[in-house]
């Protein structure tokens, strides 16, 4: 671990200013990310739109990039704007009937929440589960469900789910698995074709290391035809880049969920952040990520805080929250992280709790210097 950290750190400038530990909310750029955006925004000024063919490969590059990360195709990878368009675009575009039945996640961020909420108006029986309970349950629960949608990993206890194991029970009843990975994909290993994932969706700006605004979709090929488009631009249609044309045949692969221009120095972010995780590599990122989050919550624990949810090697992640015991009030989480922010130390508050979340480039050293700030706040 400390290897990785050491080739790594002087890619991320905001060392040398902070002890960043908000990953699960906005990432710092790398040096290659911010890099690759001045390149274009430059560029933009000086020519214009006269390489505009290194625009399209670069698009080409984010879900190329995005493909090998997730063990998908290039094809099935659409651009979007952020996770919350992703999971739009599938609860809008499957085609719901009046006593259809889902299943979804009660401790689910609001993105992954509300536009299955909102599906109950159409009269679709959405079973209600929580991420704790057993496969068995869950299995229960999907036989006869179109769709079964959950996050990769919880936003606030970070939870991590078997993604293979869900996956082959939805496979098993022909259950649609949707994916809301932006809170493990960067950081844990996503195999779309191991776990029968069929659509996913991820934005750039926390795990992943990239800009905000920019995200990626995907969308199994044999399934796209199950997820209409809803909002229709210019771009969904097969032949957009003909201006002239009216004919309506979408897209043939992913891009049918594109409706127009692209967020391009987003793209050039997106596709430098993804390329600096390819070569880490996702294998060495894991286990880097897990020790420091490991080291903090132990830390913690042992300078007298609670933490929320247990942590093992099967469903642990990133993130870990923490608080003082018997003090749950948002106004003392915020109160910490400002103490924390003082220290040159950045955390986030969530609902009571103190969210912690470190990347791979962070160090022990980090770790052990945040968990002597929280002795003083704790008194031990």
């Amino acid at each position: 671990m400390a290897e990785l950290w050491r080739s790594y750190r002087e890619e991320f400038p905001v060392t040398k200013n902070l002890i960043y530990l908000n990953h699960a909310a906005v990432a710092p750029l790398s040096r290659r990310c911010a890099s690759a955006m001045q390149h274009l925004a430059q560029d933009a000024m000086d020519f214009g739109s006269y390489h505009y063919g290194n625009w399209m490969a670069t698009y080409a590059g984010v879900r190329s990039s995005t493909a090998k990360l997730i063990n998908a195709r290039p094809e099935d990878i659409a651009i979007t704007k952020n996770t919350s368009e992703g999971v739009a675009i599938v609860s809008t575009g499957f085609r719901w009937k009046p006593g259809d039945a889902m299943v979804a996640f009660t401790e689910e961020f609001p993105a992954n929440l509300f536009p299955w909420r909102k599906l109950e108006e159409q009269g679709v029986e959405v079973r209600w589960l929580s991420i704790f309970d057993p496969p068995e349950k869950i299995d229960e629960a999907a036989k006869g469900a179109r769709l079964l949608a959950i996050s990769y990993v919880n936003y606030l206890n970070g939870h991590r789910v078997d993604l293979e194991q869900i996956g082959e029970i939805c496979a098993r009843h022909g259950c649609f698995y949707f994916v809301d990975a932006i809170q493990g994909m960067g950081a844990f290993p996503i195999d779309v074709e191991a776990a029968h994932i069929d659509a996913l969706s991820a934005d750039a700006h926390k795990w992943m290391l990239g800009p905000e605004g920019c995200a990626v979709l995907y969308v199994r090929q044999s399934k796209q035809d199950m997820v209409e488009p809803v909002q229709l631009g210019w771009t969904n249609f097969a032949h957009y880049t003909d201006y002239a044309s009216r004919d309506m045949t979408l897209r043939p692969d992913a891009g049918r969920y594109e409706g127009g221009t692209l967020n391009t120095i987003g793209c050039y972010g997106v596709r430098a952040a993804l390329d600096l995780l390819l070569e880490v590599g996702i294998d060495r990122i894991q286990p880097a990520v897990m020790a420091l989050a490991d080291q903090l919550a132990e830390g913690a624990r042992a300078v007298g805080f609670e933490l929320s949810g247990d942590r093992n090697s099967a469903t642990a992640s990133g993130i870990v929250s923490i608080r003082r015991p018997g003090i749950t009030s948002e106004c003392a989480a915020q109160m910490m992280v400002k103490h924390l922010k003082d220290n040159k130390i950045i955390a986030a508050s969530r609902q009571g709790w103190v969210r912690f979340s470190p990347h791979f480039y962070n160090s022990p050293d980090d770790i052990e210097r945040v968990v002597g700030v929280l002795r003083t706040v704790s008194g031990v």
